[in-house]
């Protein structure tokens, strides 16, 4: 016959055993959400780099066959200006809200469907 002792010691290191576990699948998965979030960043500051040279390299471009010192930087800016208010009026847009959500958590939370997370 099993001593009662020995029933609660195996049950609490049955738990112990499971916490470790939950703390080891939770600190994995913050540290691959971190990853994700650091190579978010670095691949906006990339692009955001780019983006300045080749509205540069555009503006320039347009300044040079329109001969004219400014016109190149002033299409540029509109160009940018009309992003900016298509942005502002699609603010309000759930489709557009949502896409951008569902985008952003597949990336950072890395949960798309039908995969198993516990591979």
């Amino acid at each position: 016959m099993l001593n009662f002792a020995e029933i609660l010691q195996t049950i609490k290191s049955l738990v112990e055993t499971k916490i470790e576990l939950i703390k080891s699948d939770i600190q994995d998965q913050l540290v691959g959400m971190l990853s994700r979030l650091i190579l978010l960043v670095l691949i906006g500051s990339i692009l955001l780099v780019a983006g300045l040279f080749f509205s540069l390299s555009l503006a320039f471009y347009i300044s040079q066959v329109t001969q004219s010192p400014y016109f190149g930087f002033l299409v540029v800016a509109l160009g940018y200006l009309l992003v900016v208010v298509f942005l502002y009026l699609s603010r309000d847009s759930q489709g557009f809200q949502q896409r951008v959500n569902t985008s952003l958590k597949e990336f950072i939370f890395n949960s798309t469907k039908g995969k198993n997370t516990h591979e």
